[in-house]
């Protein structure tokens, strides 16, 4: 998820990991926070345990027409290239899940702005789980029916997805619920 002003609207993190010169690229016209996330994520990823790779990386921020700004894709970024190297495996259990957050270079994942608008796009979009850090988690639990899946660190994220980790989920409660029905019935 990303903004445009008030806005929230979808981004798809596309990531290849491939032989050739190491090089870490992000493209997808990623402002300057964007592309300082390979250092953020480099390290992150490094201080969790698993050797970064020494290889060709390309991340993807798809659409490629929009502007992408803000820290907040440092978390999908690394889940991407996790998947990438096969640190990951079972992307499809990640099916309508959404991924906010920005990396300290210890791994930790720091509250972020913007979660809200982009928590009602993704509802809006069919989106219906989200990892957001723990510290944002009153911010998105107001969405009615959203999963909500806090957390703290890289290290609990990996652990998660690869199931050796439970997390306790937050239903988002009834005080903001969405209406995609534009008619005046």
């Amino acid at each position: 998820m990303s903004l445009e002003g008030l806005n929230g609207y979808l981004v798809e993190i596309q990531s290849d990991v491939t032989g050739g010169l190491p090089s870490f690229d992000i493209v997808g016209l990623p402002d300057m926070r964007v592309n300082e996330a390979k250092e953020r994520v480099r390290a992150a990823i490094k201080n969790c345990g698993v050797e970064f790779p020494s290889r060709k990386i390309l991340v993807n921020l798809a659409p490629a027409d929009k502007k992408k700004e803000g820290t907040f894709f440092d978390l999908p970024i690394a889940v991407g290239i996790l998947y990438a190297i096969e640190e990951l495996k079972d992307a499809a259990s990640l099916e309508n899940t959404c991924f906010l957050g920005e990396l300290s270079l210890d791994g930790t994942i720091n509250k972020i702005n913007g979660v809200l608008p982009m928590c009602i796009e993704a509802v809006n979009l069919g989106v219906k789980k989200v990892i957001i850090p723990k510290e944002n988690c009153k911010e998105a639990e107001i969405i009615h029916g959203l999963e909500i899946i806090p957390v703290e660190d890289l290290n609990e994220v990996i652990e998660y997805l690869r199931g050796d980790y439970e997390i306790q989920t937050i239903i988002g409660n009834n005080k903001f619920v969405l209406n995609n029905n534009n008619s005046n019935n």
